[in-house]
């Protein structure tokens, strides 16, 4: 296994390969790695000739009161699993190069970007879409991993590879949880051990959602106060938002339609975690 850290190296080196016929795997991450980038990174081995990690903290999703600074960085340790997980390169570059003196470019996708976790975190999804596009650039990926914990990222990502005719497809994997429920996050290490007990209310509000709807249920507002009054039981949780939108526009929906997301966004003590499930109404 490679680290890579120039741009003008990660471009050769895919490059050449692609010349070559093989396809490339790429799997964009912050770093902080857990079972959710595994398993990304095990299906991208699966289907490609050679795998490609990104590890950069982007600073341009990040607001001015946002965990940048603190966010978890251990390069070491994520090499590790990297290697042992079958990737052949990492990229990790400085952000410097990804953004240098003078940077004025930006993407950003309308309408998927407005909603859900849009509302607390404005400009977090315009610079996760500029820095995927540059990475996309650099490292002419075939196929590119994301996790369906971030829906919402997800959707915007494939919109904006369809929207661009950017030569990659965008996979989408399903969220990958602990035993208890609670969805692999790198923000679950800043859990205190109370807290880290009282998030698991996230996926037990989902459950909830799901059985009502599999009861008969079909008003979204009557879905939503259920699992508000059991998230804010606990002693740390305050929800940023909970809601039930088109699983496609992300659009909110006042009744449960054949498919729909439920999404949600709470704070568990100082930490920020998300989470949804897609839920499908027999007729």
């Amino acid at each position: 296994m490679r680290i890579i850290r120039s741009i003008k190296v990660m471009q050769d080196y895919s490059g050449a390969e692609k010349n070559k016929g093989k396809k490339i795997g790429f799997v964009p991450t912050m770093g902080a790695l857990h079972q959710g980038h595994l398993s990304l990174i095990r299906q991208a081995r699966k289907e490609n000739d050679l795998v490609v990690v990104s590890i950069f903290v982007n600073p341009t999703q990040f607001g001015p009161k946002e965990d940048f600074k603190k966010y978890p960085r251990n390069l070491q340790k994520d090499a590790l699993l990297c290697k042992k997980n079958g990737v052949d390169i990492i990229f990790s570059p400085s952000s410097k190069q990804m953004y240098p003196s003078g940077y004025k470019t930006y993407v950003n996708v309308q309408d998927l970007s407005c909603g859900l976790c849009a509302r607390s975190r404005p400009g977090h999804f315009q610079g996760v879409t500029t820095v995927v596009t540059k990475l996309f650039n650099i490292v002419s990926p075939t196929n590119a991993y994301f996790g369906h914990k971030d829906a919402q990222q997800a959707a915007i990502i494939n919109r904006m590879a369809l929207d661009l005719n950017l030569p990659v497809k965008v996979r989408v994997s399903p969220t990958i949880r602990e035993k208890d429920g609670l969805a692999f996050s790198s923000r679950n290490l800043y859990l205190s051990q109370q807290e880290r007990k009282e998030a698991v209310v996230l996926s037990e509000s989902l459950k909830l959602a799901r059985e009502l709807i599999k009861a008969g249920e079909k008003k979204s507002a009557v879905i939503v106060a259920a699992m508000r009054k059991l998230i804010t039981a606990g002693r740390s949780a305050k929800i940023d938002y909970i809601c039930i939108v088109d699983a496609k526009t992300l659009k909110p929906v006042p009744a449960i339609p054949g498919k729909c997301l439920i999404a949600l966004a709470v704070w568990i003590g100082k930490t920020r975690l998300i989470d949804n499930l897609v839920v499908s109404r027999k007729f």
